[in-house]
């Protein structure tokens, strides 16, 4: 039960990490140079994925709470 914990905190962690970039690569010039002026929402695409890392970010903590708990 442990390994099967285990393989699918690793699985989630890596999609959850691969979400995050797409989310920092839409934003254009990265993480230090874009300084947004104005209030903006997402829309589409960037909604979906901003609502999907949050159910796996939920879920990770979740399953890493269980996985201390077994062991």
């Amino acid at each position: 039960m442990e390994t099967i914990i285990n393989i699918v905190q690793m699985l989630i962690s890596i999609v959850l990490v691969v979400i995050i970039l797409m989310q920092v690569r839409e934003t254009g010039s990265g993480l230090f140079g874009s300084a947004q002026a104005s209030y903006r929402t997402r829309r589409g695409v960037e909604k979906t994925l901003f609502q999907f890392t949050i159910i796996l970010a939920i879920v990770f903590l979740i399953i890493s709470v269980i996985s201390v708990r077994f062991t």
